[in-house]
């Protein structure tokens, strides 16, 4: 048997009545109009206020996100530990808001979170989105390479301010920072500030790791040309490396505005691009992988790279990552090999939380055999438990 299709390792945190709900809902999200018709229903009836918290929270979000608040993320946490040897990344996953209040909000939340990631070994990482700390049309203007007004530039300063705060305080605490990836046309300002915090931040260790995105056909270029400027400054280089989450998003607009497509051309030149950069990041010692995957062979490759180079199951330069509530039977099994493994655990208010769920649902419904696969896992498990 392959070490993924061990279910009862996969599944053992899960009782009975949770792995029937997750039986359900990987039938229902493998019914495309299902999610569509689903999605537009929710945001409409949470618009209209409709109680329809109750039902959401039972089902989709309880499934995907863990709590509310971060407290109420603690019983997941400490479950997911002690009984699978599997951490968790605290993700506060409120989209959208593009207020100074929401964003100083947002710098509090994280600032948080680190202290939580001191405190419990079961949390190593703290994570933030860049437009969590700022307005997205920001830095869309800065990536275009437009002057900002005497305003804009203040704006951008309390923006470059709330980073500083967060990396000075994760690096005193020791507690590396993911800083997620966004859509492209606003990543141009994100990677050249996350490039400035890698030289000051990372001088011993890589405490700031920045987000590619492979299905961009861009990125290995990025990541070699970063790893050039690394070698000359002696920094560290932090990675997160993951597939995408945007691509429907950016195959849109860049037709809409009539410029060439930032997305590989189709999933296997994705899938090579993906196991370019974590080969090549393997290669090199003065690089930090948290290598955010659902893909078995990715994650198998992976397993080969770090004999190939002796790097041990447990070193803490080496991480796999999925999110909680997805390929289980990857983060199980590979913490039962003994591999640094975390869940991204999204928590927040139901209603601000709901344009990540519905991006979940989609992303399941659009990459093929994904959904197949969680309910073929599920299916096996539910007859070796004879439900």
């Amino acid at each position: 048997m392959k070490l993924f299709d061990n279910t009862e390792v996969a599944f053992s945190l899960k009782t009975d009545s949770q792995l029937e709900r997750a039986y359900f809902l990987f039938k229902m999200i493998q019914n495309e109009p299902m999610v569509r018709i689903g999605s537009a229903v929710t945001n409409f009836a949470l618009k209209v206020h409709l109680p329809v918290e109750g039902l959401i929270r039972s089902t989709v979000f309880d499934h995907f996100c863990g709590g509310v608040t971060e407290d109420d993320c603690l019983p997941i946490i400490d479950n997911m530990h002690s009984n699978g040897n599997v951490h968790s990344v605290l993700d506060y996953s409120v989209e959208g808001k593009d207020e100074e209040i929401s964003f100083d909000g947002a710098l509090e939340k994280i600032l948080r979170i680190i202290n939580f990631c001191e405190e419990k070994k079961s949390i190593p990482y703290a994570v933030f989105k860049p437009s969590g700390f700022g307005r997205f049309g920001l830095y869309v203007k800065i990536s275009e390479g437009k002057k900002l007004t005497e305003d804009e530039q203040k704006e951008w300063d309390r923006v470059v301010a709330r980073f500083h705060k967060v990396c000075e305080v994760a690096l005193k605490k020791d507690v590396p920072l993911l800083i997620d990836a966004e859509e492209s046309w606003m990543q141009k300002s994100a990677d050249e500030l996350i490039e400035e915090l890698m030289e000051i931040y990372n001088k011993d260790k890589a405490i700031v790791f920045n987000t590619l995105q492979m299905y961009r056909h861009d990125r290995m270029d990025y990541l070699r040309d970063l790893h050039q400027k690394a070698h000359q400054k002696g920094f560290y280089i932090g990675m997160k490396v993951v597939r995408g989450a945007y691509m429907e998003k950016e195959r849109d607009r860049a037709e809409e505005k009539g410029y060439p497509s930032p997305i590989c051309q189709d999933k296997q030149a994705t899938d090579d691009n993906y196991n370019e950069a974590i080969k090549y990041m393997m290669e090199h010692p003065k690089m930090a992988l948290f290598a955010g995957t659902h893909n078995e062979e990715s994650s198998y490759l992976l397993m080969e790279l770090a004999k190939k180079h002796n790097i041990e199951n447990n070193d803490m330069r080496l991480w796999f990552g999925q999110l909680f509530g997805m390929s289980d039977h990857i983060s199980y099994n590979l913490a039962n090999e003994g591999y640094n493994v975390a869940k991204y655990l999204p928590f927040g208010p139901v209603r601000d939380v709901m344009p990540y769920l519905i991006r979940r649902a989609e992303e399941n419904t659009s990459v093929s055999g994904q959904t197949s696969r969680e309910l073929n896992l599920l299916k096996t498990e539910r007859k070796r438990r004879k439900l």
